[in-house]
């Protein structure tokens, strides 16, 4: 099984414009005020990036209407949501993590967000959910 990092932690907020300045006060980043949205996750998202290019980020997301998977989680108040592990092949993960007991709840699907790579959504035995993104094939790490 190849390596995978830790490439974000996802926290559900009711309202990115109301809670990224807060958000990045409160953790001494930077946030660029860009907001994507992902008709395909029904979501908006804005990253808050670690201070060092190679660290894990933040990323807030919101409800992007009714059908949005986040939105009964925004609305009691939403939280800490999911671990993002970046990936060499996101099929050989899936079959990894299901070997270990996780389940497939979203199919890999484009994410506009990360420039069209394909991200999945698993929850493992221990109730964690977790994406995995497939990491950009010119940005395979040498040092894992």
């Amino acid at each position: 099984m190849a390596e995978s990092r830790l490439h974000h932690v996802g926290y559900v907020v009711a309202s990115i414009s109301g809670s990224a300045p807060q958000f990045a006060r409160s953790l001494c980043l930077s946030w660029d005020g860009q907001v994507i949205h992902d008709p395909l996750q029904f979501v908006n998202v804005t990253f808050l990036p670690a201070n060092l290019a190679t660290e894990s980020t933040i990323e807030l997301v919101e409800s992007a209407g009714p059908r949005s998977p986040v939105r009964k989680f925004a609305e009691a108040g939403g939280g800490l949501h999911h671990v993002c592990y970046e990936v060499d092949d996101l099929q050989a993960q899936i079959q990894h993590s299901q070997a270990a007991g996780a389940t497939l709840v979203r199919v890999p699907l484009p994410a506009k967000a990360f420039d069209g790579r394909k991200i999945a959504w698993m929850v493992t035995p221990e109730k964690l959910l977790v994406e995995y993104l497939e990491r950009a094939a010119h940005a395979v790490r040498k040092d894992l």
